[in-house]
């Protein structure tokens, strides 16, 4: 079973409210299902670079774990195309034209380490965030790091987008890998950063993982929460920095150590900054 298959076979399993929000270049949806009820409200984002996968398997787990304080939208498969390309290879495409072109992007049939969407877009530098600033940015269709002709030129991050303005969450999470490292700042005020170096902290002591500041890193999904919509945004790379790209079963024990109950701490933190802010401004 693919880990697209995986993640649709839990979807039409899982009893809660749950939703399409989107559909992918190739035309495969993308699911989400809310884990808990009420407030604080957060949004959970996971493998939308295509080599890791591993990380929607994180996501079902953490759903099975059950939920933390209040609610959150957990998407598990944000980037379907690229993942089975990581997984399957060409296989996973049925359009002949569409599979000549990817593997003229790729340069060769090992698609492994893809990152992009179907169309060789880096769907984690395709927001309007500092779009195309990144120091690693390239702009021809590529495995990774191709910015798209346009901020949210993709299906992909246009549903995201979408969703997310829909919701209007306190916070959102994205997994990817890999790294044990987590990622908080970008560039928002004093009063925020102090509220989310706070947050961040106890999203670093559930996982274990060191606080980093990613210099150069520009478009992301993260980034955008941070700059256009003053949330706290926070990006986690799950797994040990040692292991290699793309990391697979043999790895996920590992991250599912450190990340299991990461969700659910995050959740807490935020209920718990929120009443402090209500407190205060009732004093």
């Amino acid at each position: 079973m693919d880990i697209f298959e995986e993640v649709e076979k839990f979807y039409k399993g899982v009893r809660t409210k749950k939703r399409i929000i989107g559909k992918s270049v190739f035309g495969r949806s993308i699911y989400a299902v809310r884990l808990g009820e009420g407030t604080p409200v957060g949004i959970a984002q996971y493998a939308i670079h295509g080599r890791e996968w591993i990380t929607a398997k994180l996501a079902l787990e953490q759903f099975r774990f059950g939920p933390g304080a209040g609610s959150v939208w957990i998407v598990p498969l944000m980037n379907p195309d690229g993942a089975l390309l990581s997984q399957c290879g060409l296989s996973s495409v049925a359009d002949g034209a569409a599979r000549e072109r990817l593997l003229r992007i790729n340069g060769g049939e090992d698609f492994s380490l893809w990152k992009a969407n179907g169309a060789g877009v880096d769907l984690n530098v395709n927001f309007d965030a500092d779009w195309g600033e990144g120091k690693r940015n390239v702009r021809a269709a590529a495995s990774e790091n191709y910015i798209g002709p346009a901020p949210f030129s993709e299906p992909e991050t246009r549903a995201l987008k979408a969703f997310t303005e829909e919701i209007r969450p306190d916070y959102t999470l994205s997994y990817h890998t890999k790294g044990g490292e987590i990622y908080w700042y970008y560039y928002q005020p004093l009063s925020a950063c102090v509220r989310d170096k706070k947050l961040a902290i106890a999203l670093s002591e559930a996982t274990g993982y060191p606080l980093r500041h990613a210099a150069g890193s520009a478009g992301g999904y993260k980034d955008w929460c941070v700059k256009k919509l003053k949330l706290p945004a926070f990006t986690v790379e799950a797994g040990n920095d040692g292991f290699s790209h793309p990391l697979g079963e043999e790895e996920f024990e590992d991250i599912r150590e450190h990340n299991l109950s990461s969700l659910c701490s995050l959740a807490a933190a935020v209920a718990a900054e929120t009443e402090e802010d209500n407190e205060r401004n009732e004093e």
